[in-house]
């Protein structure tokens, strides 16, 4: 199961809107509920939800209607519809007024469970901020996705072993890495000269001074760090 979400449930049958906030509640999740488009909305005015369960069939407004509206709104919140209507057409205005997924009455809440935990992980992964593909130090970029080494958009030169200890200290600027770190993230575990060395020819690359370097720094008796300013 994926971790626990905080749920709204929107029916107006009672009994299944219990019986659905029992069992979402003891698969781990929070879930809160509303008999109507109308107390949902005071509901997702007053809290911030991670995905609404909501019928399509209610008196007053519609459950496709509550979809389009919020949608219109920008109200990008997850909606799972659940619906006695099977026909295709139904399926398909729902997915056009916006809805993530759409449940056909009657279903096995094993279904249902499974459904929400598909929503979750897929919003989830689109939540997530793109890795960075640059790191910029002075006038200095490396590309973490090739492995590339620019100077003022000049290329710079790099070995393989200089790229890969490069790439591990540029996706943690400003973290200090320790030796046997960066000797196990570049497949050289046992063997901390061989970072000390590598440290040393990128100093030669990217300093003025590499006696005195400003972006790979030493922190004595801890590690490494490549500093960004």
């Amino acid at each position: 199961m994926s971790d626990a979400a905080h749920i709204l449930v929107v029916d107006d049958d009672t009994r299944l809107r219990n019986l659905l906030r029992k069992y979402l509640t003891d698969q781990g999740h929070m879930v809160s509920v509303a008999a109507d488009a109308d107390e949902a909305r005071q509901q997702i005015a007053a809290m911030a939800f991670d995905l609404m369960v909501l019928d399509v069939m209610m008196p007053g407004e519609t459950g496709l209607e509550l979809t389009r509206s919020l949608r219109a709104e920008g109200q990008v919140l997850p909606i799972l519809l659940l619906t006695a209507m099977g026909e295709s057409n139904d399926r398909i205005d729902g997915f056009e007024s916006g809805a993530d997924d759409y449940l056909t009455k009657p279903f096995e809440p094993r279904e249902l469970l499974l459904r929400i935990g598909s929503i979750l992980r897929r919003t989830a992964r689109e939540a997530e901020p793109p890795p960075p593909k640059d790191c910029r130090f002075g006038r200095f970029s490396f590309n973490l996705t090739r492995g590339e080494l620019s100077e003022n958009g000049e290329p710079v030169h790099l070995t393989s072993a200089e790229s890969g200890l490069l790439a591990v200290l540029a996706a943690q600027p400003g973290e200090t890495l320790s030796r046997e770190d960066l000797a196990a993230a570049t497949g050289n575990s046992g063997n901390l000269r061989t970072v000390d060395v590598q440290v040393t020819r990128l100093r030669k690359k990217i300093e003025d001074d590499p006696r005195l370097p400003r972006y790979l720094q030493t922190v004595r008796g801890r590690g490494y760090v490549l500093w960004q300013d």
